[in-house]
């Protein structure tokens, strides 16, 4: 496995990088993050098989705009289907899995579905990653399964809370992770971003509710509570953060926190926007955009110490910088016209 010798990370620990000759598969490669992932693999010089959620429409999500390679084998599928599990891992040496259903206020709506995908999705490539022999799986997570900060900055030994659905079957999903890695030695890790944000963000999530509406003229913008505090990390940094536990041995059998290490409240984050986009939009309420009320995590603040410790990787995008480079990319008419501002959809 070693590409150019021995790397050496912060701890001073050599470790062996991820052979840029191994056939990676990004899991939910249409979506946000994968999409972002599978063309910085590419990038890389990786061979990249990206499954794409099946659909009658044919779309490929944000891979419709990918430039053609030989290097990328894009398969159309559904992780709740074990038998198309085992296919699709065939020959596949290095697991990103990122599918999942994620939009916390349709967890209210369809729970059972979230576990459905979420956990017994991850229960199916578990078991196929284990029969097909491959070499390394990085199962994503997500800090929403902390629920509201008990204490600041939030370790990978915080207890676990389910607040909404979506945390809980992302808790399910975790622990069914790692018990392939404890009871079939599955060599395994668990990648756990905070706020991830940027270009191609789902108008659902608030930093692109916040631009698409200003961008698109609107003098009064609609959001829930303005509270809670986040730990924003820009995407390409939360795609690094993947690369990195790969590459890094030690990291097997570790949950590992990806995030900044700050916090801004969405109050902030809405007048920052604001200040770079040079509005002077006001803010309403609209209750259908309010979690219920034990259901809204207040505070995520990252301690991400054991991601720098095993592996060197820190941030590198200020949250500044990240705002105005995905405020940039939404203001393009091309992109602004894939997002309805007038709209809220769960």
């Amino acid at each position: 496995m070693i590409e150019t010798g021995l790397a050496t990370n912060a701890c001073g620990i050599a470790r062996v990088l991820m052979n840029k000759n191994k056939r990676v598969l990004v899991t939910g490669a249409d979506g946000f993050i994968g999409s972002h992932l599978t063309e910085m693999l590419l990038r890389e010089g990786y061979t990249v098989r990206a499954l794409v959620q099946y659909n009658s429409l044919g779309s490929w999500g944000w891979l419709d705009d990918a430039a053609r390679s030989d290097a990328l084998e894009i398969v159309s599928g559904d992780i709740r289907d074990a038998h198309f599990c085992q296919q699709l891992t065939r020959e596949i040496d290095v697991i990103f899995h990122l599918a999942a259903l994620i939009a916390i206020p349709y967890s209210y709506v369809a729970p059972a579905s979230y576990l459905d995908t979420n956990a017994n999705g991850t229960l199916n490539l578990c078991q196929a990653a284990l029969d097909n022999q491959v070499e390394r799986f990085i199962h994503t997570s997500t800090s929403e399964v902390y629920g509201s900060a008990r204490q600041v900055p939030i370790s990978e030994s915080h207890p676990l809370q389910a607040q909404s659905p979506y945390s809980a079957s992302k808790i399910a999903a975790d622990a069914m992770a790692m018990s392939y890695h404890c009871a079939f030695e599955l060599p395994l890790s668990i990648a756990r971003p905070f706020n991830t944000y940027g270009p191609r963000q789902s108008a659902r999530a608030v930093i692109p509710a916040i631009i698409c509406q200003i961008a698109s003229g609107r003098q009064q913008i609609e959001l829930g509570d303005l509270s809670p505090t986040r730990d924003f990390n820009y995407v390409e940094d939360t795609c690094r953060g993947f690369l990195a536990l790969a590459r890094c041995p030690e990291a097997i059998g570790e949950t590992v926190n990806i995030g900044s290490n700050t916090e801004i409240s969405i109050k902030d984050t809405l007048f920052l926007i604001r200040e770079l986009m040079g509005s002077d939009t006001v803010f309403v309420t609209d209750e259908q955009r309010l979690r219920p009320k034990a259901s809204e995590v207040t505070r995520l603040v990252c301690d991400n110490s054991r991601m720098v410790g095993l592996t060197g990787h820190e941030p590198r995008v200020a949250i500044r910088e990240g705002l105005q480079r995905t405020i940039d990319w939404l203001c393009e008419p091309q992109n602004l016209k894939r997002y309805h501002a007038e709209l809220y959809n769960v």
